[in-house]
């Protein structure tokens, strides 16, 4: 029953955890902005998520492919989340006189989005909590 129950809430949990990860990412990003030779840092969440559901729990994840050319796989081993997504680094589309990577628009563009869906990732746990229990007290 509790692997039923562990299964029901997989997807969000995963998802929520994702995007709380990201955003501590994205908002390093942000904090960086003017420090020299800083590089851009972001996972690629459709494959991490995508990980986290179709793996048991308690498995560790493996490394994930790269999605577009301007990604590059990390290389060292502290490059990585807490839950062994790998870190990627992002291009930037204009260069810099201090080789820093950040973008100010395309961070603030990703951090509020990805906020957004995390406010999405709650709702939808709230929901699926609301269906269970009134499926346990019976629709009452």
């Amino acid at each position: 029953m509790v692997s039923k129950l562990d299964d029901y809430l997989r997807f969000n949990e995963a998802a929520l955890s994702l995007r709380s990860q990201r955003q501590q990412v994205l908002a390093s990003n942000i904090a960086n902005a003017d420090t020299p030779n800083y590089k851009a840092r972001d996972i690629d969440f459709a494959s991490a998520l995508a990980s986290a559901v179709s793996k048991a729990p308690g498995a560790s994840t493996g490394a994930l492919a790269t999605t577009s050319p301007q990604h590059q796989q990390a290389v060292a081993s502290g490059n990585a989340l807490a839950d062994g997504t790998p870190l990627l680094y992002r291009q930037n589309a204009q260069g810099s006189a201090d080789n820093n990577t950040v973008d100010m628009d395309v961070e603030r563009n990703q951090f509020a989005d990805n906020g957004v869906r995390y406010e999405a990732s709650i709702t939808m746990i709230n929901h699926q909590i609301r269906n269970l229990m009134a499926a346990l007290q019976g629709g009452q």
